[in-house]
């Protein structure tokens, strides 16, 4: 049972030191930068230019849709490299999970392929 709490002990430290330690850089850099704003330093900083326009602009969606593709890909590759280094330790069970997995990932890819996620439009 000790061994338990002595863990429990373990995280919570860990816990308290990732919340304590931003805190504390933060104010910290708080206080120590010089703190002299005028109206040119609150204005848009566009390479010097006067900005034009809206701030915000619409994207169209197959844009984020293609980046969602590229995170689930590199994902795949994070969750593939260890697996590979391992596989001789583990044996069928390792091969038949990543097969299953790389299955889920291929039927993602071509759910996406027929919502003609990767094809761009020329404007």
């Amino acid at each position: 049972m000790e061994k338990y709490i002595n863990n429990y002990v373990i995280v919570t430290i860990f816990i308290i030191l990732g919340i304590l330690l931003p805190v504390v850089a933060l104010t910290v850099g708080r206080l120590l930068r010089p703190n002299k704003p005028t109206d040119e330093k609150k204005t848009t900083y566009e390479s010097g230019n006067e900005p034009t326009g809206e701030g915000q602009i619409r994207f169209n969606v197959r844009y984020y849709l293609f980046a969602l593709m590229f995170v689930v890909f590199d994902v795949e590759t994070v969750f593939l490299y260890p697996w590979a280094v391992v596989y001789k330790q583990f044996g069928l069970f390792v091969l038949v999970e990543m097969f299953i997995f790389v299955a889920l990932l291929a039927t993602g890819l071509i759910y996406a392929w027929k919502k003609k996620v990767f094809k761009w439009n020329s404007i």
